[in-house]
């Protein structure tokens, strides 16, 4: 689960903010302490950072170079001055994205994944096949949907290897066992039938209603 640190003074903002992305399983921290941002960041350890400018005692111009100064952790910045040498100091000095006040929280989330993605998801390509807010990672056999990883048995990854693969198409039933059978646990028709069922319910509990379909006598396809 990626940890968010808002550091915004206005407080219903912040609470605002941290409802809302917690809703996306995200785990959030609202600094309090604003003459020691740092102290908080160092604590929190988080893997974003949400950063108004207009804060009391340093800007957040400020406080986004003392962050560069230890981490490159992502940071976007948050602000109703958003005037172009505002948005283009934001960036020089260590942004990764600007977000206008007012803001839709619908934008907020949908820049918040792709900042993640960009930071962490695909700093190794070649292993993180992506469907959506869905990330299977080849690497360490994990599946993260929006932050939360998804804890999957060895069989459940390798049909969702072989469905993230031929996403849009469907992967036929002995295509499947085919690969289950590469382990030494007996796979037989219904076996299958078994862990492809767990495995849409672990998506669902995870807010991915409906993404594999069955097509009788053929197969499964992720859509």
């Amino acid at each position: 689960m990626y940890k968010i640190l808002i550091v915004e003074d206005d407080n219903t903002i912040a609470e605002l903010l941290a409802s809302h992305l917690k809703k996306w399983n995200y785990k959030t921290v609202c600094v309090r302490d604003f003459k020691n941002v740092m102290e908080e960041f160092k604590k929190a350890d988080p893997q974003l950072v949400i950063l108004d400018i207009g804060l009391p005692f340093y800007n957040g111009f400020y406080w986004c170079q003392e962050i560069r100064k230890l981490s490159n952790v992502p940071i976007i910045f948050l602000s109703s001055m958003n005037d172009n040498m505002n948005i283009v100091m934001a960036m020089n000095m260590g942004g990764d994205e600007f977000i206008e006040k007012p803001f839709d929280l619908n934008v907020v989330t949908a820049k918040v994944q792709a900042v993640l993605r960009r930071a962490y998801a695909l700093q190794g390509t070649a292993n993180i096949i992506e469907h959506g807010e869905m990330l299977l990672n080849l690497g360490d056999a994990s599946l993260t949907i929006a932050g939360r990883k998804i804890e999957l048995t060895k069989n459940e990854f390798k049909i969702c290897q072989m469905l993230f693969e031929s996403a849009g198409k469907f992967v036929t039933r002995d295509a499947i066992m085919t690969r289950l059978w590469e382990s030494d646990e007996f796979i037989d028709d219904n076996t299958l039938t078994v862990n492809v069922a767990r495995l849409r319910k672990k998506l669902e509990e995870a807010g991915m209603h409906d993404v594999i379909r069955t097509k009788k006598g053929i197969g499964y396809m992720l859509v």
